[in-house]
């Protein structure tokens, strides 16, 4: 599948995404909103496996009221999880890659050095720059040029709330997280597609900035690097890099599906092209594979985002809030001297009462960490139903919740793309999640495939391996090479619909 801003599938054709070559190591760099990790993969001659050498935390910081990412923090991680891949591959490495979460930045000055920590996408500094934006760019217009979805974090607010700052000012190079690890790694600066197309300044069906936004938003495009898309060159470790993790260079750096997103749909183990996939992890990306943007005035009220994927596809998708609304759970119980076993948790939810309490798991109410039981049961409250009374029945409550979001997600999906689906995937940390699972079949009434876990990791190597030609074929391709190796798990939707039609239609009128 490649477009107009495609690059070509290597191999160019009916391969069965094996190859011919020998099975070489690649290390995949994954960071993600709780946590980064490096995996080793190894591809090539049919075969295709992947283990995790080297894990760290991403905890944010507050300072003088605004939240950061410590993304030095996140660097010494990287290269700790590189010296890893390392050793357990003899030194060598075939290739790296780095994907990560989407629209946050670093500035960088003349001289290349980063201007301050990058602010995170939860700072309350975005609020009200949607509706500054759309004084002089009105939404349906922003829609037409970019296909983004409106989230209050997307890069175009951040840039607008920047405006005037002296680090803007101070700024000649922006670099998108991946994008800034991977600079530091090879010196060498880019902007790799997929994750450009969250900024809500790239027009998805050329595949390039779009000026009129940028005037706009008053955004000086000369600020980003020259667009890559996954496969192109990134440039090599530095040697300083080699000499820090004791790797025998070269070691080149491939441009992947950099937003993990990408990543993890390149992970997705369909047999055809009637699937939806459902990326579960902080958030959960729920959407369908295209050929084309959907920019109707429909799709934009619905809240659907056309994001730039691998070979030229869109993925087509909403945001949902995702397991971030456990997590926050989770949290704030062990601050109050709870600390309660997931498992033990998810038992008593599997015995609670179905649909009992339920809440819009893509409520920007629940953007912000903190108190988030607390505010999970004042929405219950102000929608008439009934507070979850134990921390399993709030985490019931979630996970319902979050069912229902994917089931109006895929088919809205569907109505809006024309694209029928048989089958939903979930790849990602809730594919580990069987209660969710389970849930997500019933309320869809179709099979679940679960797995693999680490699909945005595989996705990154698979991307890798192609372009050093351990591997070939096409996105099908690769996706056979998929099923065949990982270890998937189905669910069947069992039930009637009822309940969830019910509960369904209590949401949109509420």
């Amino acid at each position: 599948m490649s477009g107009a801003y495609g690059r070509p599938a290597a191999g160019g054709g009916a391969g069965d995404g094996s190859g011919d070559g020998e099975s070489l190591p690649f290390a995949a760099v994954d960071l993600g909103a709780a946590s980064g990790r490096v995996m080793l993969g190894r591809a090539g001659g049919g075969e295709l496996h992947i283990e995790e050498v080297h894990r760290f935390p991403n905890r944010p910081v507050r300072l003088a009221g605004t939240l950061h990412w410590d993304v030095l923090a996140l660097y010494a991680g990287v290269l700790d999880g590189l010296r890893a891949a390392g050793r357990r591959s003899g030194g060598r490495l075939a290739g790296a890659g780095v994907d990560s979460w989407a629209v946050d930045y670093g500035l960088l000055d003349a001289s290349g050095a980063l201007v301050g920590n990058p602010v995170h996408y939860r700072d309350a500094r975005t609020e009200g720059m949607a509706a500054k934006l759309d004084a002089v760019l009105p939404a349906a217009e922003l829609y037409r040029a970019t296909g983004l979805q409106r989230l209050p974090f997307n890069t175009v607010y951040q840039l607008l709330a920047a405006r005037g700052t002296p680090a803007l000012a101070a700024a000649r190079r922006l670099l998108l997280v991946p994008d800034l690890v991977a600079y530091w790694l090879t010196g060498e600066a880019g902007t790799e597609l997929t994750n450009a197309s969250t900024t809500a300044l790239v027009d998805p069906r050329t595949g390039v900035f779009s000026r009129r936004v940028a005037e706009a938003a008053g955004i000086d495009l000369g600020l980003f690097p020259p667009l890559r898309r996954p496969g192109d060159p990134a440039g090599e470790l530095l040697p300083a890099v080699l000499e820090e993790t004791g790797l025998t260079g070269p070691v080149p750096v491939t441009a992947v599906g950099s937003h993990d997103t990408a990543s993890a749909v390149v992970g997705v183990p369909a047999r055809d092209a009637d699937f939806a996939y459902i990326a579960t992890g902080t958030w959960s990306l729920a959407g369908v594979e295209l050929t084309a943007p959907v920019l109707t005035e429909e799709s934009r009220a619905a809240n659907f985002t056309n994001e730039l994927g691998v070979d030229g596809t869109v993925r087509y998708l909403r945001n949902i809030m995702g397991l971030w609304l456990l997590q926050e759970c989770l949290r704030a119980w062990d601050a109050e001297g709870h600390p309660y076993e997931l498992d033990a948790l998810l038992a008593g939810a599997a015995a609670a009462p179905p649909l009992r309490s339920y809440v819009d798991a893509g409520d920007p109410a629940f953007l912000a960490p903190g108190r988030m039981p607390e505010r999970i049961a004042a929405a219950c409250r102000r929608a008439g139903l009934p507070e979850p009374r134990s921390a399993a029945e709030t985490v019931r409550c979630v996970l319902d919740s979050l069912a229902l979001a994917h089931r109006r997600a895929v088919a809205d999906a569907q109505r809006l793309s024309g694209r029928t689906v048989r089958v939903v995937h979930v790849v990602g940390g809730g594919a580990r999640n069987g209660l969710l699972c389970r849930l997500t079949a019933d309320a869809c009434g179709l099979p679940v495939v679960a797995g693999p876990v680490e699909a945005a990791a595989l996705g990154n190597v698979l991307v890798q391996a192609r372009a050093a030609g351990a591997i070939d074929g096409t996105l099908s391709d690769l996706r056979s090479l998929l099923h065949r190796t990982q270890s998937l798990r189905e669910y069947e939707p069992g039930g009637g619909s009822s309940a969830w039609e019910e509960a369904e239609c209590a949401l949109r009128s509420s």
